[in-house]
């Protein structure tokens, strides 16, 4: 090529036989071909795709002929209905009876009049009133049936905790006042033979069927007869695993022995840092009430006397748990104790020193929000337990009374939406599980009466290891 010359354009080769108009057609034939060849696919995927949206839309906005609109919102759980045995009355208005008697106290010709005496485990004369009641709320979470074929569950209405306690104590030699001929032992004995008679107790071994034994002491010596029931506990503290546990039983709260309070949060009127009235000597993890006392008594902005359970003690008390910012919940002879109800209900901030306490409600109330909990290792510690208390801003402890009074009704008794409600939800909840071992129990081997069945939560692993809020 010469310097001047242009550089020519590419071109397409066609043969030397070809002419320019049969080149054209050619090239515009291929085009064609080519476009046809690229829409072909997409023209396909596009139609494929409308008609996927066409069938999706159909789908979710036209109901289905075979599932009915009414069918998508599942059906309620039906109530649980429970049956009340018709004890002899020697079991329930008898043992009030009993312990009035022993007392020289009046004792009234018709049942109505009878007043179950001052208690603190009272759970057992608030469920069996309810029950009794021919005014009981539509809402309540057990349905009375008075048909026991028609029941889900059967409840056992013996004032076990009473019964303890018919008996007054005297010095020795003292052989003054009513009769002592009642025998707690002997009444529950007699229950166990009555109940294991019955055609309802002896289809399920009892499973089915509810038992209050509040007292830490109750039913003591039958309690192996009847741990397959739901046991209706304040703890597991003189339990075995084999016994009780968080799986089949309820845990109940101790009666209140002091009035509630009606004022409003603040500090202003809570003039003392802590706050607590007891026997200071007790047995087993109780025992460290006395190197509680032995630490604190000398603290500043804090109370803490020994007190027994008399009138005088509980006017003191109210006066000071309704005036401290905290109130000390140690251990009793078991991890619970009456106290830490009756600083709930006064708005004082319990302190819990009881490394294995078991609470009530706890799918309900987060403890963490309403009370403190600190160790036992750390609490008998010098200076330990006030200083972490001096720690806390009004601030917070106005929050911690916000807390406790959204939540103070559940450990009322008396209240309408109050303990006995909560107490028969827990019990409703136990349905289910009472159900797959009744169901278990059909295609198990036969065991032995001494048999341990240990599909339960043992609570003895639980305590408490820090003080972290």
């Amino acid at each position: 090529m010469s310097d001047g010359a242009k550089p020519r354009k590419s071109k397409l080769c066609f043969s030397s036989s070809s002419s320019p108009s049969s080149s054209t057609l050619t090239l515009t034939l291929a085009l064609k071909m080519a476009r046809r060849f690229l829409l072909k696919p997409t023209l396909a995927t596009l139609l494929l795709l409308l008609f996927f949206l066409y069938v999706l839309a159909h789908t979710l906005l036209s109901p289905s002929p075979s599932l009915p609109s009414s069918s998508i919102t599942l059906p309620l759980s039906p109530v649980p209905k429970i049956y009340l045995y018709d004890l002899p009355p020697k079991f329930t208005y008898g043992v009030v009876r009993s312990y009035l008697r022993a007392r020289d106290s009046p004792d009234p010709l018709d049942d109505a009049d009878l007043r179950y005496p001052g208690h603190q485990h009272s759970a057992e004369w608030w469920l069996f009133s309810d029950l009794f009641s021919d005014a009981r709320p539509a809402s309540s979470p057990l349905r009375r049936t008075l048909d026991p074929d028609d029941a889900d569950l059967f409840y056992v209405p013996f004032f076990s905790s009473l019964s303890l306690i018919v008996n007054p104590i005297r010095p020795p030699g003292d052989s003054a006042g009513g009769s002592t001929e009642y025998s707690d032992e002997g009444m529950q004995e007699e229950l166990v033979e009555w109940l294991e008679e019955q055609e309802y107790w002896k289809r399920n071994r009892g499973r089915d069927h509810v038992i209050v034994c509040q007292d830490p002491n109750a039913l003591y010596r039958v309690i192996d007869r009847v741990r397959n029931a739901v046991l209706l506990v304040s703890d597991f503290g003189r339990l075995q695993p084999y016994q009780a546990s968080l799986v089949k039983d309820v845990i109940l709260p101790y009666s209140h022995r002091i009035n509630s309070y009606k004022g409003e949060v603040g500090v202003e009127n809570r003039q003392s840092l802590l706050f607590f009235m007891g026997n200071r000597y007790r047995k087993e993890g109780g025992k460290v009430r006395d190197t509680l006392f032995q630490i604190l008594e000398n603290e500043k902005d804090v109370i803490i006397k020994h007190g027994t359970q008399s009138r005088v003690s509980r006017r003191m008390a109210t006066k000071g748990m309704h005036s401290s910012k905290f109130c000390l919940h140690p251990a009793g002879d078991t991890p619970s104790a009456c106290r830490l109800f009756d600083a709930i209900v006064s708005l004082c901030i319990p302190v819990i020193v009881s490394d294995y306490v078991e609470l009530p409600f706890e799918d309900l109330i987060d403890y963490k929000k309403i009370a403190i909990f600190i160790d036992t290792n750390n609490a008998v510690k010098p200076s330990f337990l006030v200083s972490e208390l001096t720690k806390i801003s009004e601030e917070r402890i106005v929050q911690y009374q916000q807390e406790l009074k959204m939540v103070q009704h559940y450990f009322e008794y008396e209240h309408p939406n109050g303990t006995v409600n909560e107490i028969w939800r827990q019990v409703s909840s136990k349905v289910p599980q009472i159900k797959l071992m009744i169901n278990r129990d059909k295609r198990l081997v036969q065991r032995g009466p001494d048999d341990h069945d240990c599909s339960c939560i043992c609570s003895k692993g639980n305590a408490t290891f820090s003080v972290k809020r």
